[in-house]
């Protein structure tokens, strides 16, 4: 996902002289080709976040278009105060970027954990949030991030993450939902880097004769309404899922939605409970603690498909 930003990142840039990157002392490799291109519109801000969101305030104030990037809970958790009152208040056009959402920095223990950063920058107002699922929808957002006035936030994972979608995303249009498989027995909504793990429990549950339905939100602020009001009322049950606290972030999002229009049906949230993560381990083995890789998504899946034909059977 991080090589993908960049390529949209460098088509952006292109096309606007007003693009300027800001890093926090890291990701050279990958930023090199932006480097080479444009050595006058990157500036490394050091080992100093709030500093550094606070010149990229600065910097849009005089009309350029500032991206922020570094790692996990950088760019976000430590400069919340310049993104709350510099940034988002006076409407700034910064563009917030988090390479290493959720546990992709696990064995760097809970301080580089990004888990709650969905939920602190959608409670910001004015603040829109993009959360891509895979290389593709980030290619694919990235533009509508720049043709979105005033504060951003992009989620990305960090390198080599699978490719949910087989191509291109055709005529995305913002915010809508993103549909990567029909089913008729479960519909499982995903936000962020942990789609790779819905589609293969999709796969396992394909195998054990259930069809789950899987949707990709590539934005969680503003979020889809419209989809989720519909499948709500079509299956009576959604199962979120998000490498995230539950608490505040897209379970959360979507709970408020269903509640909100008065719909009968229960949203199932997989995510991190009201806990820090105490253990340190790499992405997949952290996700299987924390009960959502593929495998528990599947049985959570599954026993909401066999309690509600359960209820249907007594019902009949």
């Amino acid at each position: 996902m991080r090589d993908a930003f960049v390529r949209a990142l460098m088509r952006e840039m292109e096309q606007d002289a007003r693009i300027v990157l800001v890093t926090g002392d890291l990701g050279f490799g990958v930023l090199r080709p932006v480097k080479a291109a444009w050595p006058d519109r990157i500036i490394n801000a050091g080992i100093a976040e709030q500093g550094m969101v606070g010149l990229a305030a600065g910097l849009a104030a005089t009309g350029r278009k500032v991206v922020v990037y570094s790692i996990g809970n950088f760019p976000t958790l430590r400069p919340l105060e310049q993104i709350r009152n510099d940034c988002a208040y006076h409407g700034r056009d910064v563009k917030i970027v988090c390479v290493g959402g959720g546990f992709v920095y696990g064995s760097l223990g809970m301080s580089h954990h990004a888990t709650e950063d969905m939920a602190v920058l959608r409670a910001i107002p004015g603040v829109t949030c993009f959360t891509p699922g895979d290389p593709a929808e980030t290619e694919t957002v990235v533009p509508a991030m720049f043709a979105t006035e005033g504060t951003c936030y992009l989620r990305l994972g960090r390198g080599n993450e699978p490719r949910a979608h087989d191509g291109e995303i055709p005529a995305w249009r913002f915010p809508e939902a993103v549909r990567l498989r029909e089913g008729k027995d479960a519909a499982i909504l995903s936000a962020g880097g942990i789609l790779a793990e819905v589609g293969k429990a999709a796969e396992m549950l394909k195998d054990r004769g259930i069809e789950a339905e899987v949707w990709s939100f590539p934005c969680l602020k503003p979020i889809d309404t419209v989809r989720i009001l519909e499948l709500a009322r079509r299956y009576g049950n959604l199962i979120t899922v998000e490498e995230h606290t539950v608490i505040g972030g897209f379970g959360s999002a979507v709970c408020e939605t269903v509640a909100g229009a008065g719909i009968a049906c229960r949203v199932h949230r997989l995510g991190l409970e009201d806990t820090f993560t105490t253990v340190v381990g790499n992405q997949a083995y952290l996700r299987h603690m924390y009960g959502i890789d593929a495998d528990a998504i599947a049985k959570k899946t599954e026993a909401i498909v066999y309690e509600k034909r359960a209820d249907a059977g007594r019902d009949s």
